[in-house]
């Protein structure tokens, strides 16, 4: 490993080449002290030299991490300004993912990335290509709970996550499932489910087992414990809709 890596407290892969490496390099080479870009151009390399030798592996913690502090950036700027609230959301949620340590090194990186600006779509494509569609709903959700953390999506906010899960290949059932879980709605419960409200008892109960597979917690084994914990949350939210419809329904 490294020592952006290391400094990270994270393994990296994909992220170190294409347009994602190309933010990360500038951030190392203006906003962190104690990496070279040197040092960062011989993981890139060491990197490179691993897919052609064929041993290129599956997306790792720090690739998941880097991805996530960039689309964040793109949606805390969306509504054309920076908010505290946001900024100490994703803190926040590092600390409670990553520890107190690892969670400063992030979001030393998050706080170059903010000052540059990212082409959505070319960051976007580079993650697709390499990213799980469990890994990039677990990314959406995530872009959902900054922009609601001033307390409400803001329209410019939602335009801007609704463009990025295009990109993404995110279907607008599973986009709206998401966006479902930090509305207040009369039939947010159902959307989460992928349903409406003229399904039949028989049609919520497969929706709810189709649902607790896809956003089950185990998908995203191969990004660590930590992530696991990070989609419990969309997890338990999906179970928490279905037992209010079977509340409303008396549905055993």
């Amino acid at each position: 490993m490294g020592k952006f890596a290391k400094w990270l407290g994270a393994g990296a892969g994909f992220t170190l080449g294409g347009p994602i490496g190309a933010i990360v390099g500038f951030v190392v080479g203006s906003f962190i002290d104690g990496i070279s870009i040197e040092d960062f151009t011989q993981e890139q390399q060491e990197y490179q030299q691993r897919q052609y030798e064929g041993t290129r592996g599956r997306a790792t913690s720090g690739d998941f991490e880097i991805s996530l502090l960039i689309l964040a950036s793109v949606v805390i700027k969306a509504d054309g300004k920076i908010d505290q609230r946001e900024l100490d959301y994703v803190r926040m949620y590092f600390v409670k993912m990553y520890g107190k340590d690892r969670a400063n090194h992030a979001f030393k990186l998050f706080s170059g990335i903010i000052k540059k600006q990212i082409s959505t779509r070319q960051v976007c494509l580079q993650i697709r290509q390499h990213m799980s569609h469990s890994t990039r709903l677990q990314l959406v959700h995530f872009l959902f709970g900054i922009a609601k953390a001033d307390g409400q999506v803001s329209g410019t906010e939602e335009q801007e996550i609704r463009k990025i899960a295009s990109y993404l290949y995110i279907n607008e059932y599973d986009y709206s499932s998401i966006k479902a879980m930090f509305y207040n709605e009369s039939d947010s419960a159902y959307k989460m489910l992928e349903i409406t409200k003229q399904a039949s008892n028989d049609e919520i109960k497969k929706a709810y087992r189709r649902m607790a597979k896809k956003h089950h917690p185990d998908k995203l084994q191969n990004l660590g414990e930590e992530h696991k914990k990070g989609a419990n949350e969309k997890f338990q939210k999906i179970q928490v809709a279905y037992e209010q419809i079977k509340k409303e329904r008396g549905i055993n």
